[in-house]
């Protein structure tokens, strides 16, 4: 019994000392993460993955070479979706660029990314940026960034800054290597987790220890990277012009769909849209600031 806990103790410290020692800046913020993975590897697997995914969505990719047609109102929205994702493309780059010249850690690479934003077809209110600038907008996310009237019309890319603040966020995802991170902690746990189960010869111990990694560290972190991502999001927003006042209001209209059937905050990956909102409101004057000190058009 003592031989097994002293495995288990050795497996523990030297799980520790590995995610300790593959620490790294994410440079935006001040916080520190786990990777093992390079920018080049998260970027080969996001094109990989980015392909994929537009194969499968097939004819769904609005105006896309296997769109059997693309009306003007459809070539309207996917020409929005790439007009505002240039604009945030070159906000994250002086974004970068101002990082480094104040010394933060930042490895550059909005510059390098290999920037692609398509439209698909589909009811999901949802939007991604895959490692290496890979952007996707469902239309169901055209809706509630629109009029939230349930129907997709030119109308809903009007007004910009709500599918502005989705989209930025999802960049933020990206330059802050949060897929890199998860991947890292998915193998460091993977592999502590089989360790512990060997010297412990239990698969009930293995299966503990994956339960308190997920409640313990996974969703925490993922959690972390989205109000991480909202944050340095709200950054590109105010760069490229678009007004934050939209954020909360874009947070709310969120939580509206889940119709409160959303688990509770610690057993989600996502904080609760109640508190997205008010983080930005907690934001807010800092980037009603920048937005001015840019010389953007008066809100």
């Amino acid at each position: 019994m003592r031989t097994r806990l002293l495995l288990i103790v050795i497996a523990l410290a030297g799980l520790g000392l590995y995610w300790f020692f593959n620490q790294k800046p994410v440079g935006y913020t001040e916080r520190r993460q786990v990777l093992t993975t390079s920018v080049q590897q998260e970027n080969e697997l996001g094109a990989q993955a980015y392909a994929q995914i537009l194969s499968e969505a097939g004819s769904s990719v609005i105006c896309s070479n296997l769109s059997r047609q693309c009306a003007p109102a459809q070539e309207n929205l996917v020409d929005v979706v790439r007009e505002i994702g240039d604009d945030l493309r070159r906000a994250a780059i002086a974004y970068e660029r101002e990082l480094i010249a104040a010394g933060y850690p930042v490895e550059p690479k909005a510059e390098s990314f290999d920037w692609t934003f398509n439209v698909i077809q589909s009811d999901q209110p949802n939007a991604f940026c895959l490692p290496g600038g890979y952007v996707a907008v469902y239309t169901g996310m055209l809706d509630v960034t629109g009029n939230f009237d349930g129907q997709v019309t030119a109308a809903d890319v009007i007004d910009r800054d709500k599918l502005a603040v989705v989209m930025g966020h999802e960049i933020a995802h990206a330059l802050a290597r949060h897929g890199g991170e998860r991947m890292s902690q998915g193998r460091i746990l993977q592999v502590g987790q089989m360790a512990i189960g060997v010297a412990a010869d239990s698969r009930a111990v293995m299966e503990a220890f994956g339960m308190a990694a997920q409640a313990g560290v996974l969703l925490p972190f993922s959690r972390q990277h989205e109000t991480e991502a909202d944050k340095i999001g709200l950054e590109l927003l105010v760069r490229a012009c678009y007004d934050p006042r939209e954020a909360p209001e874009l947070w709310q209209r969120m939580g509206e769909l889940s119709g409160g059937q959303a688990p509770p905050e610690f057993m989600s990956t996502h904080p609760s849209s109640d508190r997205r909102a008010e983080n930005f409101e907690l934001w807010m004057a800092d980037a009603i600031a920048e937005y001015q000190r840019r010389g953007c058009p008066t809100l």
